[in-house]
């Protein structure tokens, strides 16, 4: 690969990521937004070590932590900082889709999405999944589109979809049990957010939730 194609195609990913950064800042902002229902997350990427300076030399870059392994320690992490890290890395890994063409078809539905037009975000995020159908992250983004169009059904089967790809996805979870709380499916609403609380325990905000729910699903302690 030519340097001119090597430095194209390293800004096409680039700008890819950082549109999944601000589709997800706009989804924490609407529709994860129960008791500020959200994670922080970072722009750098998990894993990829900056050009060695000379002190270096040749030195090998950090292999990246297996995704496994990642999730591993969020649920075993006490401290909530150090699991918001976690989490960080978690999302950023899950926000890469391996596809240069799908980054910028995401970037351009940010844009679209910015600009009000959700009609034209949701078509250019459904050639984005018809690319790379097996990216959980693309449905994730794909239900917050349809969460704006009010189209509650489309929303929770691409949330479902994104589970089914990604089981241990606790930010879908947590969007599917918002969704079942404007539905008024309490008991669903509450199993969701339990499954996301036990895949990161540390999300304090879940807790929240999960308090607020459980006298209307299972009664009040006498």
């Amino acid at each position: 690969m030519s340097h001119g194609a090597a430095s194209e195609r390293v800004d096409v990913v680039s700008r890819g990521r950082e549109a999944g950064v601000t589709m997800r800042r706009l989804f924490r902002a609407g529709f994860l937004s129960l008791a500020a229902l959200g994670l922080t997350a970072g722009l750098d990427v998990a894993g990829v070590s900056a050009a060695p300076g000379p002190e270096q030399g040749r030195k090998a870059p950090h292999a990246e932590i297996a995704l496994d392994e990642l999730y591993a320690r969020l649920k075993q992490a006490e401290d909530p900082a150090e699991a918001k890290g976690i989490a960080g890395l978690i999302e950023r890994r899950l926000a890469r889709s391996d596809s240069a063409t799908v980054d910028l078809l995401s970037d351009r539905a940010r844009m679209a999405m910015a600009a009000n037009d959700v009609p034209l975000a949701v078509e250019l995020m459904d050639r984005a999944v018809a690319i790379e159908p097996n990216w959980s992250e693309g449905w994730n983004r794909r239900a917050t589109l349809f969460w704006r169009l009010s189209d509650t059904s489309s929303a929770i089967e691409s949330l479902q979809r994104a589970l089914v790809l990604e089981p241990r996805h606790y930010e879908a979870w947590a969007a599917l049990g918002k969704l079942y709380i404007e539905a008024e499916d309490h008991r669903r609403a509450l199993d969701a957010f339990r499954r996301a609380q036990a895949i990161y325990p540390q999300w304090d905000t879940l807790k929240k939730a999960i308090d607020k729910l459980k006298p209307d699903v299972e009664g009040r302690d006498l």
